[in-house]
């Protein structure tokens, strides 16, 4: 998996969180199969196919807590 140079100015709250997230983004594409650049730069990809991979990590991200959450019994 090549690591592609981010001009993003969003900063995760954990800092190894973006390996995880990279693979989830690659795992998302594949079920959806939007083939990922091999260079990793993806100015040249359709908006729609990178609106679809980030609404899916997104969808994923929100099941994700619920999960976490709804086997907390204790809310604060």
């Amino acid at each position: 998996m090549l690591m592609a140079q981010s001009r993003s100015s969003n900063t995760l709250v954990v800092p190894q969180a973006t390996q995880a997230l990279d693979q989830l983004k690659y795992e998302v594409a594949q079920e959806l199969g939007i083939q990922i650049p091999q260079d990793g730069y993806m100015g040249y990809m359709a908006t729609r196919d990178a609106g679809a991979i980030g609404g899916n990590i997104t969808r994923r991200l929100v099941q994700i807590a619920e999960q976490t959450l709804a086997g907390q019994s204790n809310f604060r």
